[in-house]
């Protein structure tokens, strides 16, 4: 017989592109954590990004907020495209977005483009 209440967790209609850079981070987990801080203007459908700063405690996070170009590249995406974590690993760096269910999830060029920008920069730290 089949449980009436199932629970609520289980397969979901959630998916997330994660673009891996291979770096070895060593012990220096720190340098390479950061985050967009959004400034934006605006109410609710017509909110938009007038400034992008980038949150973190190493290196990184210094790098991506000198680099005015990429910051104007993610200003021109939406509020949810423009969300991007940077987390290391033991053996790499994942740049990742917000989750999207299926009709949503999709990379563009221009995100692509803003992703290996910002892969450049991990390398060089």
């Amino acid at each position: 017989m089949q449980d009436p209440n199932p629970p609520h967790w289980g397969a979901q209609d959630r998916f997330q592109a994660q673009f891996i850079v291979r770096k070895d981070t060593g012990r220096r987990f720190a340098n390479y954590v950061a985050k967009t801080k959004l400034g934006t203007r605006g109410h609710f459908g017509s909110k938009s990004i007038v400034k992008v700063e980038w949150i973190g405690s190493g290196v990184l996070a210094s790098k991506l907020n000198a680099d005015s170009e990429l910051n104007e590249m993610i200003a021109k995406q939406s509020l949810k495209n423009a969300t991007i974590y940077v987390e290391p690993t033991d053996v790499a760096v994942r740049i990742r977005g917000k989750w999207d269910n299926h009709i949503a999830f999709g990379i563009t060029k221009e995100r692509y483009e803003i992703y290996d920008r910002i892969a450049g920069h991990i390398k060089s730290v």
